[in-house]
């Protein structure tokens, strides 16, 4: 997918350069004025031409007889690189997906060119992705080998669930003294949905359901920093586990996806009460 380019001689663009250079200087001083100006405007056109010629680093392509066309290239020449982080970014939800679910197994080493195949793409937006997912924490580098999928143990997961109650349920609280009921009704499809991914029993569907559904909570509070670490700590807490518990099963998705609908019953009717034990238990489950 990388694309690879040569610099041209340099033989195309030297052998103009002189004839320009001379052309400037022999222009000489004239009487008339308006054989200056013509003179001075040939010099600088020629220029412009070995100028841009200098800058076009091609083999055989043919000269742009228009610089001025020439200036808007460099606009088409970035798309490549807009289209590889497009794919690194797919790449990196596709192997988010793939911790969640647990196809991708704790202590197994995975190479970016085995999974580049997996995949259909080249091992590099794979690499680059991984190296995105060991800066947070789910994979760590093996040294000519590829990337290990991080341990992690109940403990952990329990300081992820004690920080994010800390966080969170302070703005819920607030949240819920403040918005009006209208705008709690905006986030009823998105609880929705992760009760029908709970329904369907798919984990890796309820996790990006789960996230929309707090991300959007956290974000009528207006802290898009908040939001960041929130959502930081949610995905963190939804990487698989070793030596934990069995991963949730159907039941336990439906049953948190059914918290999801009382929080929001509670908040529309501005049940402060029934708010804060609702998520607070929603916290200690998770």
């Amino acid at each position: 997918m990388e694309q690879a380019g040569s610099l041209s001689a340099r033989g195309s663009t030297g052998s103009a350069a002189p004839d320009i250079r001379t052309a400037s200087v022999r222009v000489p001083a004239q009487a008339r004025t308006a054989d200056v100006e013509r003179e001075r405007g040939v010099a600088s056109d020629e220029s412009r031409s070995a100028s841009g010629a200098r800058g076009e680093h091609t083999h055989s392509e043919p000269p742009i007889p228009h610089p001025r066309v020439e200036a808007a290239r460099p606009v088409e020449a970035a798309r490549p690189v807009v289209q590889r982080a497009s794919v690194r970014g797919q790449i990196l939800d596709a192997l988010r997906t793939a911790l969640v679910a647990g196809e991708l197994a704790p202590g197994q080493v995975y190479s970016a060119p085995v999974l580049g195949e997996r995949f259909g793409v080249s091992a590099t937006p794979v690499r680059e992705a991984m190296q995105q997912l060991a800066l947070e924490g789910a994979v760590e580098v093996v040294p000519n080998r590829g990337f290990r999928v991080v341990r992690r143990g109940t403990r952990e997961l329990a300081e992820l669930a004690e920080i994010r109650a800390l966080l969170e349920v302070p703005v819920v609280l607030r949240l819920a003294r403040t918005v009006p009921a209208a705008r709690w009704a905006e986030l009823r499809p998105l609880a929705e949905a992760a009760a029908r991914a709970a329904s369907a029993g798919c984990r890796a569907t309820y996790a990006e359901c789960d996230r929309a559904f707090h991300h959007a909570i956290l974000a009528l509070a207006g802290n898009d920093q908040l939001v960041q670490i929130a959502d930081d700590l949610h995905r963190r807490a939804q990487w698989p586990l070793v030596g934990g518990p069995v991963p949730r099963g159907r039941a336990d998705l439906m049953a948190d996806a059914a918290e999801h609908l009382a929080l929001l019953d509670a908040l529309t009717a501005q049940d402060l009460p029934a708010v804060q034990s609702l998520v607070r238990e929603h916290f200690a489950d998770n």
